[in-house]
């Protein structure tokens, strides 16, 4: 694989993938040390440490351990029928001797099912009344099972076992060996021969119809009886084989395979109860896949959606990062994955099952852009779409992702990447083209910095915190979160990550999430020069989900001040109500373009509803919704917006206009048509954020992630004359 090569451009240098994925914490193991058979090795013992009482007591008697060799080869053992971790009686006495190995093969019990009855009877090798005696079983060649071929799916180039292969081979390879198919017998329900899951696994909603004792695969002739009373169980003999299964699953079974049954957990699977019943196997992938489904599916927002589902499986530490990035990540790099999935998979996108198109997206960013090693990247990828779709569909799964895999990212971009410069970059570096143009153009003169916005936007951005004026400084929050303080803002704290809705200055008001560029918009509003003095009466025209409205209340508090609040959405006054609670902020639910207010405020703030393409790295499915025709919408909208609120500034106000996206059309042309309709003074905003470089000419300012490390913002200040 040369994914992971140090060739590959800045654009596909992530994140390593964090320690936790390799953890050795149970359940969460990476696929490469599962020791799942049928997937590069047999596996080290069982998925738990535990033994039973009399197992540990047959050890101190001087017993064989539990799945250790004794005398003999695996091959006299194989038609000896006892499970893996039952002796014969023999040997709980410490020896086993060839005399008792040979009345374990005589009893034709099958290996996984216990025989019914007492101890006294098997050793007498008495058989179970449902089930064929001894003697009735045709006698079979010690070595007919490792004499016929290993089916291996792997051969087929695309990655599905080919079905007339399947019934040739069925039943044969090594146990446990190889690449091979384990050995396939007709087994108890839900377990395959040997004790693990089945080889041919079928979907979840097969299985959860299929009654517990039922089976769709016929065994080997002889393997339980040809006959149907050997076929129909009775119900107490199922309870009994559910019964030793939960008791010695974790005998008989390899490490990280698990048994089915009911209570059965699924990674992707939608059933709420059951995921927080028990924790899957790979949480921080599961996560990372479910927050994919719910924007595909849903629309749903990344941001809202994963830090919920963090805390729904519990999802700490490392793992929470590994989730956040790749969750985010994909979802940054959604129209070049798909670019190249589709290439490998010979067939356009919206041809591919849902389902399986996220479970893709994530495996090709894993590969593509992480340096998870590529046979976890696509072993995870294939076990999601096995549990979730059966084998067939993973077999494709598998083939696409190992297409994917044998190109370097560098490679892809030669093969797929247009020709022109903007849009090489923009394939590269994950945008849009029209988003790469719109920042080349807002860039002007320093267009040769796009390169550095387009990284800047494309990379995992720092977790900004607020400190709340008057409750805690933005020293003491650095020292309580263990933070760093802002570069711009006083009231501004970075952190590396995590989950900050967990921190207490968070959870007790005294701090809130906000970007430092929003910061520094909400100072620029207090900071303008005024005619006349501030009487004040603030106002934030566009107040929703009411971040500014809680910096802009806190300032206004310490000074005896007081700000209305305009927001049309009921749901998000209520966040605004949320966010200012405790301050000096009156919340009115209105359209800002009628809002019914008096006029002669102070001072007006008008965060216009926009494109988002400034906040790209912070809601990173974003630029694959926005298209431009969005803009003239948007556009007509901040028109009116600026223009109602100046008429709700006093003579000497002033109106601070803002949006969280440099495009042009949204920014200084709405500025200028206003100045050109109104009059108004446009002041220098440059002086509004005092110490903060790299500002251009002015006289509005736009802020930059490459530069300065906060979201695009655009300010332009504007004063009625008096």
């Amino acid at each position: 694989m040369t994914g992971a090569s140090d060739d590959r451009p800045r654009s596909f240098r992530r994140h390593a993938e964090p320690p936790a994925a390799e953890s050795d914490a149970p359940g969460n193991e990476s696929p490469e040390r599962r020791g799942d058979p049928g997937r590069g090795g047999r596996s080290a013992g069982p998925a738990s440490g535990r033994r039973p009482a009399e197992s540990r007591q047959d050890q101190r008697e001087g017993g064989s351990r539990r799945g250790a060799r004794v005398s003999g080869s695996a091959q006299d053992r194989r038609p000896g029928g006892f499970r893996r971790g039952e002796r014969a009686d023999d040997s709980r006495q410490g020896e086993r001797s060839d005399g008792a190995r040979q009345d374990q093969r005589s009893t034709g019990f099958r290996r996984g099912e216990p025989p019914a009855g007492s101890r006294q009877d098997r050793r007498q090798g008495g058989s179970r009344t449902d089930r064929r005696p001894a003697g009735d079983r045709p006698d079979r060649p010690a070595g007919s099972r490792r004499d016929r071929p290993a089916a291996d799916s792997r051969g087929n180039p695309e990655g599905i076992a080919d079905p007339r292969r399947r019934r040739e081979t069925r039943g044969s390879g090594e146990p446990g060996g190889g690449r091979g198919k384990p050995p396939h017998r007709e087994a108890e329900p839900g377990r395959g021969a040997g004790g693990g899951r089945r080889p041919d696994r079928e979907n979840a909603a097969s299985r959860a119809r299929r009654p517990a004792g039922d089976s769709d695969r016929p065994g080997r002739s002889g393997a339980a009886g040809g006959t149907d009373a050997a076929r129909k169980r009775t119900d107490d003999s199922r309870d009994d084989r559910r019964g030793d299964r939960r008791r010695g699953s974790a005998q008989g079974r390899t490490a990280g395979k698990r048994a089915d049954g009911p209570d059965r957990d699924r990674p992707g699977r939608s059933d709420g109860a059951a995921r927080t019943r028990r924790t899957p196997a790979d949480p921080a992938r599961t996560v990372a896949l479910e927050t994919l489904r719910a924007v595909r599916e849903r629309d749903a927002y990344a941001n809202l959606v994963l830090p919920g589902l963090l805390r729904e499986y519990r999802v700490e530490g490392r793992d929470a990062a590994l989730a956040t990035e790749l969750g985010y990540g994909a979802c940054r790099a959604l129209g070049v994955l798909d670019a190249v999935i589709a290439d490998c998979a010979g067939r356009e996108i919206d041809e591919i099952d849902g389902s399986l198109l996220d479970i893709l997206r994530l495996g090709a960013y894993q590969l593509l852009r992480t340096r998870v090693e590529p046979h976890a990247a696509v072993h995870t990828a294939v076990e999601f779409a096995r549990a979730e779709s059966g084998t067939g569909r993973s077999g494709f799964v598998n083939a696409v992702l190992r297409r994917v895999a044998e190109r370097s990212p560098r490679e892809w971009i030669e093969r797929l990447a247009p020709t022109d410069p903007i849009g090489r970059m923009a394939f590269e570096y994950a945008h849009p083209m029209w988003i790469a143009q719109a920042f080349a153009d807002a860039l002007g003169a320093d267009a040769g910095e796009l390169p550095d916005l387009l990284a800047a936007d494309d990379a995992r951005p720092l977790v900004h915190l607020v400190a709340r004026p008057g409750d805690i400084t933005a020293e003491e929050l650095a020292l309580v979160t263990g933070g760093e303080e802002g570069r711009w803002s006083p009231y501004a704290v970075y952190l590396e990550g995590g989950d900050p809705g967990a921190l207490e200055p968070v959870r007790e008001g005294m701090a809130a999430v906000q970007d430092e560029g929003s910061q520094l918009v909400a100072l620029a509003l207090t900071r303008a020069p005024l005619h006349g003095t501030d009487g004040g009466r603030w106002l934030d025209l566009c107040a929703g989900p009411g971040g500014k409205a809680a910096l802009l209340g806190a300032l206004a508090d310490i000074d005896g001040f007081r700000v209305d609040a305009v927001e049309p959405a009921r749901h998000r006054a209520e966040l605004v109500r949320t966010a200012t609670r405790g301050l000096p902020v009156q919340v009115h639910i209105a359209d800002g373009r009628d809002s019914g207010l008096a006029a002669g405020y102070d001072r007006i703030l008008v965060d216009a509803p926009c494109t988002g393409l400034g906040a790209l790295r912070r809601r990173p499915e974003a630029r694959w919704r926005r298209t431009p025709g969005d803009t003239a919408d948007l556009v007509a909208l901040q028109r009116e917006l600026l223009t109602a609120a100046w008429d709700l500034v006093r003579p000497g106000g002033v109106v601070v206009y803002s949006t969280c996206s440099p495009h042009l059309p949204e920014t200084v042309a709405v500025v200028a048509d206003t100045v050109r309709r109104t009059g108004a003074e446009q002041l220098d905003a440059r002086p509004l954020l005092p110490g903060v470089t790299g500002l251009g000419a002015g006289p509005a300012v736009q802020l930059w992630p490459h530069r300065h490390g906060t979201d695009a913002m655009f300010v332009a200040a504007l004063r009625k004359p008096a």
